[in-house]
C-alpha cells in the first residue's frame, strides 16, 4: 500500500511539473488560486485569475467550465440591467468555448450535454426566439444524445417544440410533435432503465442482508433523486401529449400515414403504443397496424399487442400464446420486466387476480426496483378484502397485507415514495382499528388468507 501510495505522490508531482512546464508559472497559479476559491464558493475571489485562465489558457482544465457556469451565474443574480445582459452573453459564450476546448469528459463526448445546458439557460434567462432555444436542443439531441440525460433539459426540449406546435410554426406538423414524443420518452426510458440497473445491484446487496457501505448509500441516495426526476418529468411530457393524442386526432392522423410507413417497423411499434395508451385498441386500424408489425418484424412488443387483441376476442389461451411469446422475444431483463408488468395489467383488467400477481412478481424478479409492480399487487390484496377471510375483522385485515406491499414501493422506487404512502395510509384506514383489536383479543396473531392471495399478515400490537 505504501509503495502505490508513494507511487502516486510521485505521479501527482511529475504530472503538476509537465503542466507547469506547458502552462507557465502565472497560469498554474491563477488556475489553483481560482479553483480554491470557487471550492469554497467565493465566487468573487475566483473571478479575476478565473478570467486570467480562460483566455491565456484555455485548455488548462475543465475547471475552467465547470466552475466557470457558476461563477457567471453568479454574477448574473447579483447584477442588473445592461451589466446582468452582458453576465448572460458571456455565459452564452462560455458555452462555445466549452465545447471548443473541452469537447470530451472521461473519454466519452460532452457536446450534447454541453448544449443542453446552454438551451437550459436560454429559457432560464430569456434569450433567442423559442425557434432558437428549440434548435439548440435539437443540436444536443441529434448529435450527441449519449451525453444528452438532464431530465429538465429533455423536458424542455419537447416542451418547446410543443409550444412551436402551438403557435403553428412552420413545419411543425401533428406528425413531427408525436414522433418527437417518442423519440423523447424513449430517451426517458433508456436513462431511467440505467439507473434501475445501478440501483438493483444495491438493493440485491441490501436483500442479501450485506453491509451497506457509504458508498452504497450514498449512490442510492443519488439514483434515488435522479430516478424521481426522471418519473416527475416523464410524467409532465405525458400531460402535454396527452392534450393532441386523442383518439379522434390519432386514428385519422395513422390511417393518412399507414399506406406510407407499413414497411417501418419502428413507425408501426410507436402507433400501436400510442394507440394502445390512449385507449384506442378497439378500433380497426388497431388491429392493421398490430398484424402488420409482427409480419414485419415479429417482437415482444407485437406478440404483446396480439395478446391484447386475442384478450378482446375473448380467446384467452390465444392470448396468453401471444404474451408467452412476447416474453421469450424480449431477450434484455428490463424490457422483459417491463412486458411482463404490462401483461400482469392486463390480466388484472380482466379480474384473472392470481394470474396478475405472478406476471407482477415475474416482472420483479427481473427488475427489482420496478415500484409499480408493487403498487399493483397491493391494489389488488385491497380488492379482495371482502372476498378472503372467515370474518369481518379478517376481510378488513388483508388492508394491512396491501398497506404492507405498497410501502414496498417506495422503498426500491423513489418516484413512488409519496405515492406509495398515501396508498398504504389509505389501506390502513380500512384495515382493524385498535379498538377492534382489543375486543378480539387478538393483538400479535398471525391471520392467514386461504383464498387466492394464499399469505398470512400478523396484527399489530396495541
Amino acid at each position: 500500500m505504501r509503495t502505490l501510495t508513494n507511487f502516486l505522490i510521485i505521479t501527482f508531482i511529475l504530472s503538476f511539473s509537465f503542466v507547469s512546464a506547458q502552462l507557465g508559472e502565472t497560469c498554474v497559479q491563477n488556475l489553483s488560486i481560482f479553483v480554491e476559491s470557487a471550492k469554497v464558493k467565493n465566487y468573487d475571489a475566483a473571478y479575476d485569475p478565473w478570467i486570467s485562465v480562460r483566455y491565456e489558457c484555455p485548455k488548462a482544465s475543465l475547471a475552467i467550465y465547470n466552475y466557470g457556469e457558476r461563477i457567471l451565474k453568479n454574477r448574473i443574480k447579483k447584477s442588473e440591467g445592461a451589466a446582468r445582459q452582458q453576465e448572460v452573453k458571456d455565459l452564452m459564450k462560455l458555452y462555445d468555448q466549452w465545447i471548443q476546448n473541452f469537447p470530451i469528459k472521461k473519454g466519452k463526448s460532452a457536446v450534447g450535454s454541453i448544449l443542453a445546458s446552454k438551451a437550459q439557460t436560454m429559457i432560464t434567462y430569456k434569450i433567442g426566439t423559442p425557434k432558437e432555444v428549440y434548435d439548440t436542443f435539437d443540436k444536443a439531441f441529434t448529435e450527441d444524445i449519449a451525453s444528452f440525460t438532464n431530465p429538465r433539459g429533455l423536458y424542455n426540449y419537447f416542451k418547446t417544440m410543443y409550444d412551436l406546435y402551438k403557435s403553428r410554426a412552420s413545419g411543425v406538423t401533428p406528425e413531427k410533435l408525436f414522433n418527437k414524443y417518442e423519440e423523447v420518452s424513449e430517451k426517458f426510458e433508456l436513462e431511467g432503465t440505467k439507473l434501475s440497473m445501478k440501483l438493483d445491484v444495491i438493493l440485491k446487496k441490501e436483500a442479501d442482508g450485506n453491509r451497506m457501505s457509504n458508498k452504497d448509500l450514498k449512490d442510492k441516495k443519488k439514483f434515488d433523486t435522479n430516478s424521481k426526476a426522471i418519473g416527475i418529468f416523464l410524467s409532465n411530457l405525458d400531460a402535454i401529449i396527452s392534450k393532441e393524442s386523442s383518439c379522434e386526432n390519432l386514428i385519422p392522423l395513422y390511417q393518412r400515414n399507414f399506406e406510407q410507413n407499413k414497411g417501418d417497423a419502428v413507425w408501426l411499434n410507436r402507433a400501436a403504443s400510442r394507440m394502445k395508451t390512449k385507449e384506442c385498441s378497439d378500433d380497426p386500424l388497431f388491429v392493421t397496424i398490430v398484424e402488420a408489425l409482427h409480419a414485419l418484424a415479429p417482437s415482444a412488443n407485437s406478440a404483446y399487442y396480439l395478446g391484447i387483441l386475442n384478450d378482446k376476442r375473448g380467446d384467452n389461451n390465444e392470448a396468453l400464446r401471444y404474451y408467452e411469446e412476447s416474453i421469450s422475444l424480449e431477450t434484455d431483463p428490463y424490457k422483459k420486466a417491463k412486458t411482463l408488468y404490462k401483461i400482469a395489467l392486463e390480466f388484472k383488467a380482466r379480474g384473472r387476480k392470481s394470474t396478475a400477481r405472478n406476471y407482477a412478481n415475474k416482472a420483479l424478479k427481473y427488475q427489482p426496483s420496478l415500484g409499480k409492480a408493487h403498487l399493483m399487487i397491493a391494489s389488488l390484496y385491497a380488492s379482495s378484502a371482502n372476498d378472503c377471510g372467515n370474518t369481518q375483522f379478517e376481510k378488513r385485515a388483508v388492508y394491512w397485507l396491501a398497506a404492507k406491499v405498497a410501502r414496498k414501493a417506495g422503498k426500491v422506487e423513489a418516484s413512488l415514495k409519496k405515492n406509495a404512502e398515501k396508498a398504504a395510509q389509505s389501506y390502513e384506514g380500512r384495515a382493524p382499528t385498535k379498538t377492534d383489536i382489543f375486543t378480539e383479543g387478538n393483538a400479535g396473531t398471525s391471520i392467514k388468507f386461504n383464498c387466492w392471495i394464499r399469505a398470512s399478515v400478523t396484527v399489530p400490537n396495541l
